[in-house]
């Protein structure tokens, strides 16, 4: 796998994040925070929208999914997320659904994606290592 840690440490100046907005996941690749992802919207002026996706959703199984698009300028993308019993454990499914349609999104507009980091919200939390 590449060694793209100068590269990620120039989009970290680019948007003023700092180590707290990071975790280095034992699998190999970095994790943004919550509040990293909040940061780098603030900073980028990136604006979110969000459109719950019926057609691939059951409440009746606790199964949501979130289409969110993010605009920075004049780019924008379209990501998903998705919430369901398998892949979360909080007793609020739509909201997980809503950070990780965002997290995908913003890290995809930014260049985060292509640099191998990944959303905390995508993440089982007892994988993570500081």
């Amino acid at each position: 796998m590449k060694d793209n840690a100068a590269e990620l440490r120039a989009l970290a100046a680019r948007y003023k994040m700092n180590a707290s907005h990071f975790h280095k996941d034992g699998r190999g690749f970095i994790i943004v925070t919550r509040a990293g992802i909040e940061h780098i919207c603030r900073v980028a002026k990136v604006t979110v929208t969000y459109t719950p996706v019926f057609e691939w959703s059951d409440p009746e199984k606790s199964r949501y999914v979130i289409e969110c698009t993010a605009r920075m300028g004049d780019m924008t993308t379209t990501s998903y997320g998705e919430c369901a019993p398998a892949n979360n454990r909080n007793p609020y499914p739509v909201a997980m659904a809503e950070k990780r349609a965002m997290s995908r999104a913003v890290l995809k507009l930014t260049g985060f994606y292509e640099l191998n980091a990944k959303g905390e919200d995508e993440i089982e939390s007892t994988n993570q290592t500081k």
